[in-house]
């Protein structure tokens, strides 16, 4: 019932993406997910949504947007309060990162698809 979700920001059914692999392994290895993105469509069996989560209990949100994408996003992501935020490689960002620590919010700069990997997720 309040199974911690994953919110895959910039999720999209191009298979060669890497949101795309990282909801797949996600959903692989029993995470439940949440792959949020603009673009109508699966990954694999997994419908994209594209309606920002209002009642779901974000655990973690994991970035697949630029610094620049990402902007219009600072507020909805720390109005989920999550327990954490993974910057995955390109998409650092020092201005977010601060707004999440200032709430008590954990980040990470790492990648998602290695974490799942090697257990450290």
């Amino acid at each position: 019932m309040n199974t911690p979700i994953t919110l895959i920001l910039g999720a999209t059914p191009n298979a060669d993406r890497y949101s795309f692999m990282a909801t797949a392994l996600l959903v692989e290895k029993g995470y439940a997910v949440y792959p949020f993105g603009i673009k109508k469509g699966e990954i694999l069996s997994t419908p994209i949504i594209n309606e920002w989560p209002t009642n779901e209990r974000i655990d973690t949100v994991t970035l697949y947007l630029g610094p620049s994408a990402q902007e219009d996003y600072y507020n909805a992501i720390i109005d989920l309060k999550p327990r954490r935020i993974i910057f995955n490689p390109g998409t650092e960002n020092p201005i977010l990162n601060s707004l999440a620590t200032e709430k008590g919010i954990e980040t990470i700069e790492a990648c998602t698809l290695v974490m799942l990997k090697t257990g450290q997720y």
